[in-house]
């Protein structure tokens, strides 16, 4: 998710990819995600300089990271630099000036965080010929493992959750009975009395509990999905992986958006049937979806983008897209597909030929104008004219491509927003701006991306009509969520050629591509028939704790976003590594949880 303060704040204190500092000496203060490399020239007849490539720039230029110039006396020349560490980077140890140089020797590799390496460049004779000219590279300081912190909180969640989930099961198992009752050496009476009395009370609080026809696995799909967007928003530890991809690719922070636009489609399915199986009328459906809709969009441009912490509105600068905005928005059109086109009653009919596919052909104006609105998101973005920039251009701009396409950011995506909104009212702080060195503004929640947000949330509808016609055929859900996310993951092989860059469309979450929707469309599927298998058809788990924030997604979502820089969901930190923040992040994600968990109890939900 985008949230312009936070990004802004990320971009200026922490997501710095090269910082160079040039010294005499080798003592520089690193921060997280950082290692100093440190050229030693002992050349007196050449200037040395290392350029450098990350590995996840695309096609990009070599950029000049450190130089050191030509050895005084007895003592070589330092210069040093520090880097990132997030990804792989080549190191090019040129001789000459940046337009005419030679390449001495290159290294590729990853760099641990903390740590020191050295490069040291000599020559085998006096003449100092780039055939005589010698490289050395040497680790001065082994770095730190940085993914401890995230593997020792991994196994422990992941050993609550299986202890939580598998409890009661457990418990009712005759062979753990007699384990217990020979382990403990205690009367077996007693024993079997008291895991009897827990069986028999788990047995009749599922025989007591009413049969709700809410589904479980829905709202703890959301929950899941509201609680890695709330950890990730507030830093998730500082690990590349809970940041978004720089453009193209794939990351744990790039699925939780679509998740939730596919459970906005799933619930508009299921609520609108239920309500017009209680004969509520169209208008005061249209009605309802006006009023969430508007209220959406306010929250967004008031609230979100303008927290205690920012100060007052600025109007010359305001962002007018955003996170909300386009969550309003794709809940504007698919309710109102649903409020046009939605049926009472959706059954199958067993004897028809057509039936297997009865929840489709049922509702060709709605697969028409999808359709129609993706074919005009292939037109836009493939065929319109983008002043400066190649017809159908997807890339980041900047220093990508060779730097031959510098401002062409985003390609028509980007146009169309500086176009029909100004370039101070988008995002300016992209995801690309950084590693692309990009100077135009894009936003991820442009107008042109909200086409297929649209068709993401249609995705989801589909979901929840499968629910709504096979019901209680549990196993014919399963098997149309198989086909979906089989046929999706289908389509996004072959429009990524099942590569980062390569492919026709690549996955990409600043531009909502179409592979990246059919990507996330294919996780959304098999995750959400996973969860349904788990808590509604086998009752094995009731969804907690996710369902808590998944009833009370609106209220965590804009408390979260307003709160994120006050205590306890954020502190100064003294040591500012990997495992503190991770800390801070769980804390602060687990305090939203709790306070949902409480609303929960005193059975308040915010509701639009």
């Amino acid at each position: 998710m985008h949230l312009s303060n936070m990004e802004v704040k990320k971009a200026v204190v922490g997501m710095v990819f090269v910082a160079m500092m040039s010294s005499q000496g080798v003592s520089l203060d690193l921060k997280i995600d950082q290692a100093l490399v440190i050229l030693h020239n002992t050349l007196s007849q050449h200037n040395v300089s290392i350029l450098y490539l990350s590995d996840y720039c695309y096609k990009c230029l070599y950029q000049v990271l450190l130089h050191a110039g030509t050895q005084q006396g007895d003592s070589p020349t330092n210069s040093s630099a520090v880097v990132s560490v997030l990804f792989p980077l080549t190191f090019q140890i040129v001789i000459g000036d940046d337009h005419n140089h030679s390449v001495i020797c290159s290294y590729y590799g990853s760099y641990g965080e903390f740590g020191h390496y050295s490069i040291w460049v000599h020559s085998t004779s006096s003449d100092e010929l780039i055939s005589n000219l010698l490289c050395s590279y040497i680790t001065d300081q082994a770095p730190v493992n940085s993914y401890i912190p995230i593997a020792v909180i991994f196994v422990v969640l992941v050993g609550l959750i299986s202890i939580f989930v598998t409890r009661g099961y457990v418990y009712r198992m005759k062979c753990f009975q007699r384990f217990v009752t020979q382990f403990l050496r205690s009367p077996a009476h007693s024993i079997s009395i008291e895991l009897a009395a827990i069986s028999n009370a788990d047995a009749s609080a599922k025989a007591t509990k009413p049969k709700s026809r809410r589904l479980r696995s829905l709202d703890t799909f959301r929950g899941l999905a509201l609680t890695i967007m709330v950890f990730v928003n507030y830093g998730g530890g500082s690990y590349w992986f809970f940041e978004h991809a720089p453009w193209n690719g794939l990351t744990v922070a790039d699925l939780v958006m679509p998740w939730f636009v596919f459970i906005i489609g799933t619930s508009a399915a299921l609520s609108f049937s239920a309500m017009l199986r209680r004969s509520v009328h169209r208008l005061q459906l249209l009605r309802k979806l006006s009023w969430r809709t508007a209220v959406l969009l306010l929250i967004g441009v008031f609230f979100i983008s303008y927290g205690p912490a920012v100060g007052p509105i600025s109007w010359e600068r305001a962002r007018i897209p955003g996170v909300l905005q386009r969550l309003g928005f794709t809940y504007f059109v698919i309710a109102l597909m649903e409020t046009c086109c939605a049926k009472k009653d959706l059954k199958p009919y067993a004897d028809r030929i057509w039936s297997p596919v009865r929840e489709i052909l049922i509702y060709w104006p709605e697969w028409i104008f999808i359709t129609i609105l993706e074919i005009l998101w292939l037109c836009l973005t493939f065929l319109l004219p983008v002043p400066g920039c190649p017809t159908g251009y997807l890339g980041a701009g900047g220093i990508g491509d060779d730097g031959k396409f510098a401002n062409c950011t985003g390609g028509a995506a980007g146009y169309i927003d500086k176009l029909l909104l100004g370039t101070n009212h988008i995002y300016n702080w992209p995801t690309c701006k950084v590693l692309y060195h990009t100077t135009e503004p894009f936003d991820p929640e442009g107008i042109l991306g909200t086409i297929n947000s649209v068709l993401m949330a249609f995705i989801g509808l589909q979901a929840g009509k499968i629910i709504i016609v096979y019901r209680p055929n549990n196993f014919s859900i399963l098997k149309r969520f198989l086909i979906w996310a089989l046929s999706l993951g289908i389509i996004s092989a072959v429009l990524t050629k099942c590569s980062r860059e390569e492919g026709f469309i690549p996955v990409n979450k600043n531009l909502w591509s179409l592979s990246y929707v059919t990507t996330t469309g294919c996780f959304s599927f098999i995750l959400l028939g996973l969860m349904y298998y788990i808590m509604d058809m086998r009752e094995w788990w009731g969804g907690e704790p996710f369902i808590f924030p998944g009833m009370n997604s609106i209220f965590v979502y804009v408390g979260h976003s307003i709160l994120g820089g006050y205590f306890p969901f954020s502190w100064e930190m003294s040591w500012n590594t990997h495992a503190e923040r991770l800390l801070q992040d769980l804390v602060g994600t687990a305090v939203w949880v709790f306070i949902a968990y409480l609303l929960f109890r005193k059975k308040f939900f915010l509701k639009i």
